[in-house]
């Protein structure tokens, strides 16, 4: 899948997108039919042990990055910039942006976007390199705005509106709304001819894009906005568990597990 096959899913079939951060996790993502894998910087708080996304770097997302791309073929790979690897200096976001497509094998990358980010979105896709926005709640931004839902009065939400006008016509493919009053995101898709894909943003949007950890049950909680389809976090602690009961009882290894070579007697 490519970039101008998503941007034609405006209004369509709803569009799938589903974060993963390693070449296993993405396989299974691509076996269920999922749309679009984002490789979050989200890793951050979820597989890498911060508190926020901010300390993720340009290596960790492109390394990330790679891993998904090699264990997938149909769905569109996306990158999440990170923190201060562009809106900085447009020749430095440039180079992060396209090493993504170009060394780690990503489709397209993901910019959080504001005012700063048009103009470098109209660059990137003139070269090449297909964008897609982020508007709403931006956790890049949490020291200036905080995890709180975004666009929740009228100058925020026509700001929002405006803002993703503007994105589309510089040339992104996709936008992700998140964390959005639901009636902002239905109000903010309709005009666009470009897909919306939503997180904590409503029904209205042309698809649905969640952190693959709480979809499948692996952290100890969900967000407000999310939930989870699974339980594999009691899957995991119970296998462990019965690894390790099964070592202290002494009756693992067994017999099937081990093997003996005969010609090797004489040296015991």
């Amino acid at each position: 899948m490519r970039a101008k096959d998503i941007r034609t899913r405006s209004g369509d079939d709803p569009v799938t997108m589903l974060t993963a951060y390693d070449a296993p996790t993405a396989a299974v993502v691509e076996e269920v039919g999922v749309d679009m894998v984002l490789v979050g910087d989200s890793v951050g708080n979820l597989r890498l042990g911060h508190d926020a996304t901010l300390p993720v770097t340009v290596d960790e997302i492109a390394t990330r990055t790679a891993a998904v791309a090699r264990a997938t073929d149909e769905p569109l790979v996306v990158a999440d910039m990170p923190f201060l690897s562009f809106g900085v200096d447009e020749a430095e976001s440039v180079r992060n942006c396209g090493r993504m497509l170009k060394e780690a094998g990503a489709d397209a990358v993901k910019l959080e976007c504001g005012p700063h980010t048009v103009d470098l979105t109209r660059r990137l896709t003139r070269l090449g390199v297909p964008v897609q926005a982020h508007l709403g709640l931006t956790p890049q931004r949490e020291n200036e705005t905080g995890l709180f839902r975004q666009a929740t009065d009228e100058e925020s939400a026509a700001e929002t509106l405006e803002l993703a006008r503007e994105h589309e016509a510089a040339g992104a493919f996709s936008l992700v709304l998140e964390h959005v009053p639901a009636n902002v995101a239905a109000a903010v898709t309709e005009p666009l001819e470009i897909p919306t894909i939503g997180i904590g943003a409503g029904p209205d949007t042309d698809g649905q894009v969640l952190t693959v950890d709480e979809v499948i049950g692996l952290t100890e909680g969900v967000a407000p906005f999310s939930k989870a389809f699974g339980d594999v976090r009691e899957e995991m602690r119970s296998a462990v568990a019965a690894y390790v009961d099964a070592v202290e009882a002494g009756d693992f290894p067994a017999a099937e597990h081990s093997h003996e070579e005969s010609d090797l007697d004489d040296l015991y």
